[in-house]
């Protein structure tokens, strides 16, 4: 007995009604990076061992999926490797390759890589695939796709207000309702700064970003174990309790934390980009968020995190500026920025909210029924006619019975199907049917053409 198929966990087959609705979202990012001068770029899926080790992390290097070498991948190894299980010396010899485990790091290295044939400031988007070796739960995959835009090589903060302006942009085209967040990774320097333990900054900074999550009591709690004493914590308590406009959170954070060289400039920075915001027409909300602080190994200027304001979910598109990203690569002091749309989060809230166009479910506007080999000849011709006009239209193959082929227009939710007998052939009037209304018309190729238009 044949074994049942299968796929790898923490992979996922799409059907097409889930493709059609995953494409109408790349298709919408895609053409708002273009609108904005972003050019495509793609990279391979696998990417040399040695440009991804060590940018992750110990975690990340854990997690990252290495691909065995080519024929007798155990020649270079020693039997002492292999008898003492030395996994870290054994991996070098055996693998030379991996998955690329996000975009960021094989972008930093195609632009050391393409240095001299790139224009400066380059703006780039780039939509694949990414592969994790992570533990498969709900809403975490072994491969997702990342939709990441960045422009590197200019330390303009006008390159923040246009990612803001794209996000709102690609949000607005979905028709979600989303919140922006912004922070700097100065200003959470500057609140450690003011705590007097700078040197405890990732700590206090990875309390305060679960302030949503356990409540202002657990943070203080997390502190005191990390070694806060209490009277630290006091100076933090009046920054964590900011509230008001943006303006008025600015006006606050100037006079709490702007003693502080960091700090100050951080404000400064969330300054110009909410002011500059604030004359642009920005359907989202933008809001400072003093506690946000995800992505501080690499974030070295502003903060950005997108959560939809109808559904509980994570974030749906996140990202900030970083100063030295190409540097690992032998290419120092490039400062870039960049936001990565988590697409699918985007399914999920669209679909929990229903605001999928419904075009965009239906491939096939109108279904031409097939009576024979006469009438599917004349048929293939009317069809080649609507193709041409941009209407998504298919002849059934088979001159199967009526219900058959009805049955087919329905479970695919084809909404117009239609049909050309002789009498249709003659008079060059064709029988219309609406499959949602059930009313039948006979109507000219032309008027046929205007009215699926329309729709």
């Amino acid at each position: 007995m044949a074994q049942k198929p299968s796929i790898p966990k923490g992979t996922r087959d799409f059907t097409p009604e889930v493709m059609v609705r995953r494409n109408y979202i790349f298709n919408t990012i895609e053409t708002v990076f273009q609108h904005f001068g972003y050019l495509p770029i793609e990279t391979p899926a696998m990417e040399n061992l040695s440009t991804l080790m060590g940018k992750y992390g110990e975690e990340g290097d854990r997690l990252l999926f290495k691909i065995l070498n080519s024929g007798d991948f155990l020649k270079k190894t020693l039997p002492e490797d292999l008898n003492n299980q030395n996994l870290g010396r054994l991996t070098t010899k055996i693998s030379e390759k991996g998955l690329r485990y996000d975009l960021t790091v094989p972008f930093a290295r195609f632009v050391v890589q393409n240095r001299n044939d790139l224009v400066f400031p380059f703006k780039r988007y780039q939509i694949q695939p990414v592969w994790r070796a992570d533990k498969p739960q709900k809403g975490r995959y072994r491969e997702f796709y990342q939709c990441d835009v960045d422009v590197i090589g200019s330390n303009s903060l006008l390159n923040e207000v246009e990612l803001i302006r794209m996000i709102d942009e690609v949000f607005r085209k979905l028709s979600l309702d989303v919140v922006i967040k912004l922070n700097n990774r100065k200003v959470l320097s500057g609140i450690a700064e003011v705590m007097e333990a700078p040197e405890k900054l990732t700590e206090i900074t990875t309390a305060i970003d679960k302030l949503d999550k356990i409540g202002l009591d657990k943070v203080y709690e997390e502190l005191r174990t990390k070694g806060l004493a209490e009277d630290k914590i006091e100076l933090l308590k009046p920054i964590i309790d900011l509230s008001g406009s943006n303006e008025e959170r600015i006006a606050a954070l100037k006079n709490l934390i702007g003693s502080t060289a960091e700090g100050a400039k951080g404000v400064e920075e969330l300054e110009f980009i909410t002011h500059t915001l604030n004359k642009l027409n920005i359907k989202a909300s933008v809001e400072l968020d003093q506690s946000l602080a995800r992505g501080l190994n690499y974030y070295t200027g502003a903060i950005i995190e997108v959560k939809a304001a109808d559904v509980a979910i994570g974030s749906i598109c996140g990202g900030g500026r970083y100063d030295n990203l190409t540097g690992i690569f032998g290419m120092p002091d490039v400062s870039g920025v960049g936001v990565s749309f988590g697409a699918d989060r985007i399914y999920d809230v669209m679909n929990e909210l229903n605001v999928f166009p419904q075009q965009v479910l239906q491939s096939t506007q109108l279904l031409l029924v097939n009576f024979g080999e006469k009438e599917g000849n004349y048929a293939l011709g009317i069809l080649e006619k609507l193709q041409q006009q941009g209407i998504r239209a298919e002849l059934f193959p088979d001159a199967a019975k009526m219900k058959k082929q009805m049955r087919y227009a329905d479970q695919k939710g084809i909404p117009f199907v239609l049909m050309i007998g002789d009498e249709e052939m003659k008079s060059e009037r064709y029988a219309l049917k609406n499959m949602l209304t059930g009313e039948q018309q006979k109507l000219g190729l032309e008027e046929i053409v205007q009215l699926l238009m329309k729709q």
